[in-house]
């Protein structure tokens, strides 16, 4: 069975997006699906003048090598920053080349302290993987607020929201 990447797409310390990510990695653990979580806050902290436009330092490209090329499952779990996705998400695709995501299939997850669990951001980042050739799995959650519905360990306290995950979750492998 092929290992699903959960990305993380913040590089916030101690953020929900790395909670929710930690909970659709127990989720697939309880499928019996190996996973892997990629924490955005391990990629350079120069990225934008560092890896982009051909150059390509060696940490970066171990960081592809370790978390992009092996997987063709992805999830994208994104905040919403300022109404849309996080620069450093697409900082970190823009210092990549399209081919290196083509024909993988990503399933989003967004998350937000507001109302629209950051529907538009799911949008944008659905447009630039959609131009990159990545399947984008049409169950897309909107996760909103956040900071009512996890407890103090990371956990969903309501059981309708770990339903839902896990429905997009099944769904998602089916793919």
């Amino acid at each position: 069975m092929e290992t699903v990447l959960i990305l993380s797409c913040t590089n916030r310390p101690d953020s929900n997006t790395l909670r929710v990510s930690r909970v659709y990695e127990r989720i697939l653990g309880e499928k019996h699906v190996p996973s892997l979580l990629f924490d955005l806050s391990i990629l350079p902290r120069d990225i934008a003048f560092s890896e982009t436009f051909g150059k390509r330092t060696a940490a970066f490209e171990n960081i592809m090598k370790k978390f992009i090329a092996p997987h063709r499952k992805l999830i994208f779990v994104l905040p919403e920053y300022n109404g849309s996705l996080p620069g450093l998400v697409k900082t970190f695709i823009d210092s990549t080349h399209p081919r290196e995501w083509e024909d993988r299939h990503a399933c989003l997850v967004g998350v937000a302290d507001g109302r629209a669990g950051n529907l538009r951001g799911l949008e944008h980042l659905t447009g630039i993987l959609n131009y990159m050739k990545v399947h984008v799995y049409h169950n897309k959650l909107p996760i909103s607020a956040i900071t009512n519905i996890m407890d103090e360990n990371g956990e969903f306290a309501n059981e309708v929201q770990l339903r839902t995950c896990r429905a997009q979750i099944e769904g998602f492998l089916k793919i």
